[in-house]
This record gives structure tokens, C-alpha cells and sequence, in this order.
């Protein structure tokens, strides 16, 4: 039998997710940061920065950035941890990756970088001090299974945090609505010529748990401490856990 999950409003078979989420961000990553920065209103570069904080990363830690992309958090870690920390850049989306490593490597940075299944991460158990993933737990097909390896990997007394478009404050609800589902695709015809791709991002964001229920989610699968932080009125939350 074949297993099921959603890819936006749509059912689909699992296989089929890993295989359309693929094809998205193949589609959007020449113009993923240009995109971030008009969708957002460039208030996702505080939301990145707040995170970082949040983190409480410190000169020396191991870091695995998941799901990391063109490299907004790992830039910002690398500043944190120092010559002695270790920064690991790693995304599934092998599109989204490579332009992540060539904008370090052209701002002369040096860094870890792998594409790898965050359902299947590919380092030692309590290897790593810090965890995040930034936008990107949406797309995951088995969040869990995610999350559990995260907290795999994690050494005792380390943190992850997990910055996620999430669910907004009510009476904004219809204003966001018409955003999301009017301007985002209109904007991603007009300057990523794909309206269906920001269609999905979209409706992705819908399917996403809630603040509380991604909270019970990295209760059970071990996390403790867990709490979160709305910003920008729910439009974005930045869930924190620890392990000990």
C-alpha cells in the first residue's frame, strides 16, 4: 500500500512529495533570496537574526544548519562561532545548495557543506551543540522522523530551534489570506516566472502545525524545555528545545 501525505492542499504518494518539493525549489533558487526579500518585506533578516540569538551559539560550537540553503543562518552562525566553531551547511536540494556554497566561498568563507535527508542525517550521535533548520520543516514529508534525528545528533545540554512560517493572528487571518494567495503567486510570475511554485510555498504554509502542536510534536519525540516565540504577529514562529 502505498503511504500518503500532502504536498500543499493536494494528497500524493510520499515518493511523489520528495519528488515535487524537489522540483520547486529547483525551480525558485536563482531567485530564492531575491524572492525571500519582497515577500518578507526583508523582515525575514531580523527573523534569521533573532534565531541566531535565540540559539545561544557561542565562539567554539558545533552547528549543523539543515535545510540551509543559500546560506542566510550558516553566514550568520560562522560570525558567531569563531576560527574554532564548526559550521555544517547541508540541504537535500542540491539546486539550493550550490548557491549557498558559492556565495561563501565568494565572500572567501570556508565551511562543511553536504546534501543529505534530514530524515536521515549522515553524522554521529551528540556530535553537534546547535541544531536549526529555517524554513524548511514545512517541506519535510515525516517532520517526526526529522526531528528525531535532529535530536540524535545533538550533544547533551545543546539546543535546536526550528523558524517556520506558522499559524498568524486571527483577525489577520483574511488580510493574509489575500496576501498569500493573491500577491505571493502574482509576484513569483512576474519575477521568478513560476506562480505555481509560490502557489505551493503557500499553501504549504496552511498545512504547516501550529505553534502549540509543533510544540507537542518536539515534546514527543524527546526535545525538553521546548517554548516558542511568535514574530511579526504569528506570521513566523521560532520554536526552541533542548536536550539533556
Amino acid at each position: 500500500m502505498t503511504n500518503t501525505t500532502h504536498f500543499g492542499f493536494t494528497t500524493v504518494s510520499e515518493t511523489e512529495k520528495a519528488r515535487k518539493v524537489a522540483d520547486v525549489f529547483d525551480s525558485v533558487a536563482a531567485r530564492y533570496n531575491l524572492m525571500n526579500d519582497l515577500m518578507s518585506l526583508g523582515l525575514h533578516r531580523i527573523w534569521k537574526k533573532f534565531a541566531i540569538e535565540a540559539s545561544g551559539a557561542r565562539e567554539g560550537d558545533k552547528v549543523l544548519d539543515i535545510a540551509g540553503g543559500t546560506a542566510d543562518l550558516t553566514n550568520l552562525f560562522l560570525e558567531k562561532v569563531g576560527r574554532s566553531g564548526e559550521v555544517w551547511l547541508t540541504d537535500i536540494n542540491n539546486s539550493m545548495l550550490s548557491i549557498g556554497r558559492d556565495r561563501l566561498l565568494n565572500e572567501g568563507k570556508s565551511t562543511p557543506v553536504a546534501q543529505c535527508d534530514a530524515e536521515k542525517l549522515p553524522f554521529p550521535d551528540n556530535y553537534f551543540d546547535r541544531v536549526s533548520v529555517a524554513f524548511g520543516l514545512r517541506n519535510m514529508t515525516h517532520k517526526d522522523l526529522a526531528l528525531k534525528e535532529m535530536l540524535r545528533v545533538l550533544c547533551p545540554g545543546g539546543s535546536v530551534i526550528v523558524l517556520e512560517f506558522s499559524k498568524v493572528w486571527k483577525p489577520l487571518q483574511p488580510f493574509y489570506d489575500v496576501y498569500s494567495f493573491k500577491a505571493l503567486p502574482m509576484m513569483g510570475k512576474v519575477i521568478a516566472s513560476d506562480d505555481a511554485s509560490y502557489r505551493y510555498l503557500a499553501e504549504s504554509i496552511r498545512m504547516h502545525p501550529s505553534q502549540e502542536e509543533l510544540k507537542q510534536i518536539m515534546q514527543q519525540v524527546g526535545f525538553e524545555r521546548v517554548e516558542y516565540f511568535n514574530l511579526t504577529a504569528g506570521v513566523v514562529a521560532l520554536h526552541r528545545g533542548y536536550k539533556f
